[in-house]
């Protein structure tokens, strides 16, 4: 009953579909192992999203990043003879930021009912007879809202797309008039 509404919060903080699966099932591994500490002081649901966060938080403390000195990026690999690394080159992790942040500025650019029953759905997991109840509309409602949603999101990020590519484009075009 509760599946999607963790596996989506896991997904927004890791950002990695196979270590959210992986949260998730660790989450409700916690549940079974504590759910006679619910207090029944506050929703079920509450408490879960709670026990949830704190499973992700802890993974993210015990991963370390990788240290990378400086010499072993700017010189070749002496025992391995591999290629030297290039600095400055597209960092594929930022790649997945940028997205994120074009689609954070795209769901808020949404008219606020489709935004609404967005966030609902895709973000936070609720099924269509759940959003129906809290925002007080007809499950038919709530299913027409978020395909306009969509539909207006998959607009504005093309257009997002678009005017990057007429960015580089015009970029491209100036370094090459130098």
């Amino acid at each position: 009953m509760h599946n999607r509404r963790v596996y989506a919060l896991c997904l927004r903080m890791v950002g990695n579909t196979a270590e959210a699966e992986d949260l998730t099932q660790e989450a409700f591994l916690q549940l079974f192992r504590k759910i006679a500490t619910f207090r029944g002081e506050s929703a079920f649901s509450t408490w879960l999203h709670r026990l949830s966060v704190n499973v992700v938080l802890m993974r993210l403390r015990k991963k370390t990043l990788a240290e990378t000195s400086l010499e072993e990026t700017a010189e070749p690999d002496e025992e391995g003879g591999g290629p030297r690394k290039d600095i400055g080159g597209p960092d594929l992790r930022l790649s997945g930021s940028v997205d994120r942040v074009n689609l954070e500025r795209a769901v808020e650019q949404l008219p606020p009912g489709y935004r609404s029953i967005f966030v609902l759905h895709d973000v936070q997991g609720y099924e269509h007879n759940e959003i129906a109840a809290i925002m007080h509309c007809s499950i038919g409602n709530s299913k027409s809202q978020l395909h306009k949603a969509r539909m207006r999101l998959r607009q504005l990020l093309q257009e997002t797309e678009r005017a990057r590519a007429r960015e580089q484009r015009q970029a491209a075009k100036t370094e090459g008039e130098r």
